[in-house]
């Protein structure tokens, strides 16, 4: 592994990587935005599907538990961003019903990103006291993590064929960025280009996914009854 190239963070990562509650959600819950039965305040809906400040607060805590920090009590503001990250998991399931996609099953992954939530922990002690405080169990976290690796699939089939890099690009990322990102962390020589090209491209056609991915979840949006209410 060529250290200096990092580990790449999609947008998905940030924006969406963090996982929604959408089957809860859609099914569990069952509620329409409009529907008498719901008690708690609606912040957003999509389409006849309604996101309560109760699922941004679960949401919230959730994305701190994966984060290696225990949950801990809901700020009064800045709930903003975990409401659009929720909105826009529920565009693309809703995207991926619409194109009836068959979406692989990534349990697999999903055991694999549960290990790295438990490695970001000091202590198996801890890793339990954050899992007990976040009020879920490894099964339902499992089935959050298996929505967010097949919410990246779904990315990453729609956006990478548009966000094609030459050649070019790839030798100016080599020159103007590993070279001197590997020279400060390491005395040895860097690899030449051609060792660490198909890792760099990797790197910049996720660049690109970021890059298209707020169009897209625009461009979503346009197709979807989206409205946003105040905490």
């Amino acid at each position: 592994m060529i250290h200096p190239l990092g580990r790449q963070t999609t947008i998905l990562g940030t924006v969406l990587c963090t996982l929604a509650l959408i089957s809860e959600m859609a099914t569990g819950a069952g509620r329409s935005a409009t529907a008498a039965e719901i008690v708690d305040r609606v912040v957003a809906s999509v389409d006849n599907i309604a996101i309560s400040r109760s699922d941004v607060e679960k949401q919230y805590h959730l994305e701190l538990f994966l984060n290696g920090r225990s949950p801990e009590e809901v700020p009064d503001s800045g709930l903003e961003g975990v409401r659009d990250r929720l909105i826009n998991q529920l565009l693309i399931e809703q995207e991926a019903e619409a194109e009836a996609v068959n979406l692989p099953d990534f349990s697999i992954k999903a055991e694999k990103a549960w290990e790295e939530v438990r490695s970001k922990y000091t202590s198996d002690e801890t890793f339990q006291a954050a899992l007990e405080k976040l009020g879920m169990n490894r099964q339902e976290i499992l089935d959050q993590l298996r929505t967010q690796e097949q919410t990246l699939n779904l990315i990453d089939e729609r956006l990478r064929p548009a966000a094609w890099v030459d050649l070019s690009e790839i030798e100016s990322y080599y020159n103007e960025t590993f070279i001197p990102q590997y020279g400060r962390r390491r005395a040895s020589r860097p690899p030449p280009l051609e060792e660490v090209e198909s890792q760099i491209r990797e790197i910049l056609v996720q660049k690109k996914i970021n890059d298209l991915l707020p169009d897209w979840m625009a461009e979503l949006r346009t197709g979807r009854r989206v409205r946003i209410h105040s905490f």
